[in-house]
């Protein structure tokens, strides 16, 4: 009878193991998609961008929101958020919720989080490329991130911490904004 209960658990145990290491393997691919699509808007290559954007998106929906005992999976999915709406804010000016994105809230918000890093890069560059209409509408943008999320009550540490720099992140928008209006 006993083996025959540890033989229920062996399978059981292998199940959640090549469970685990195909969620790893998954939310690499995720991670690294991610930065493709960041990298390749920096550079300005749209049509490298979109085509990582449509494979993300077809990675996200296989993706297991269970962690199985580690955290990959969870930064899956807020790099996938900070890569998309990274995109949409760079094609579109406005960006989709956690629910069109499919993700949970505390993925999308910390993935909004690493967003106003990623566009304080993106006006900096402008900057450089004196494109200064654009660095006023990102800092209006990061501004509205930051605003909705002082509204919030995080008990999260790990959010908590990201939503902190937002604040730092507009502070150096507003820098910058003040550099180039002098």
């Amino acid at each position: 009878m006993l083996s025959q209960d540890f033989n229920q658990v062996k399978k059981s145990l292998a199940d959640y193991e090549k469970n685990r290491e195909e969620a790893i393997i998954k939310s690499r691919d995720i991670i690294k998609l991610s930065k493709q699509i960041v990298y390749a808007l920096h550079r300005g290559d749209f049509k490298g961008a979109t085509a990582s954007v449509n494979k993300i998106k077809a990675k996200i929906r296989g993706l297991s929101t269970k962690n199985y005992d580690t955290s990959i999976v969870s930064v899956a999915f807020q790099e996938y958020v900070e890569a998309v709406c990274y995109y949409d804010f760079i094609k579109f000016k406005k960006i989709k919720n956690f629910k069109q994105l499919g993700v949970d809230a505390e993925s999308y918000l910390m993935g909004l989080c690493d967003l106003t890093g990623e566009l304080v890069r993106k006006a900096v560059s402008d900057a450089i490329k004196k494109n200064y209409k654009d660095i006023v509408a990102i800092r209006e943008f990061v501004e509205e991130i930051y605003w909705e999320f002082l509204k919030l009550d995080i008990r999260s540490n790990d959010l908590r911490r990201k939503a902190d720099a937002i604040k730092y992140n507009l502070k150096k928008l507003d820098d910058l904004t003040l550099q180039i209006k002098k």
